[in-house]
């Protein structure tokens, strides 16, 4: 599964992602990145934008309400 692939689903659904942490700990999380489920965004001037790493992707934890991330090669599974 690619990078573009997990993004895509998780724009337009609520997911469980599957997924080994560093640590070898099989981690299961319900995530997202629908509009109307993430929190509001605070611009700050002189704010710099974050490079993407398209090894990583970066969601919305439903389930402990803040961003988490995960590598692409470590997804066992998405279940939506």
């Amino acid at each position: 599964m690619s990078f573009s692939d997990v993004k895509d689903i998780l724009k337009e659904n609520v997911a469980t992602v599957t997924f080994e942490k560093k640590d070898g700990i099989i981690r299961v999380m319900k995530c997202t990145l629908m509009a109307d489920k993430l929190p509001a965004v605070e611009v700050k001037e002189g704010a710099v934008a974050k490079a993407v790493n398209p090894d990583v992707v970066a969601v919305w934890d439903l389930e402990s309400e803040g961003w988490r991330s995960f590598r692409i090669d470590s997804i066992k599974s998405v279940v939506i």
